[in-house]
């Protein structure tokens, strides 16, 4: 889960091993990960769907605004949250 505080970027997440893990990070993110993204067509409300990542479809290491990822339901979208 990503944490907002005012004024402030938001918080990496902290998996069970302790390492931070992190949706704009490229090698954070892996197939069969569990994770909420965010539609295109969703972008303005914010509301997130819930997968399995499937393919990883951001070729660059590192994207401000979520790596993009195909879900095992077919949806695309970037990702905004991993869960373990």
């Amino acid at each position: 889960m990503i944490l907002t505080r005012p004024g402030k970027r938001p918080r990496k997440q902290q998996s069970s091993n302790n390492q931070f893990m992190d949706a704009t990070i490229r090698s954070d993110i892996r197939p069969g990960l569990h994770v909420s993204i965010v539609l295109k067509k969703d972008q303005q409300t914010g509301k997130l769907t819930e997968g399995i990542v499937r393919d990883i479809l951001t070729n660059s290491h590192r994207h401000p605004h979520g790596i993009k990822v195909r879900l095992e339901s077919g949806e695309v979208g970037r990702v905004k949250e991993i869960f373990d």
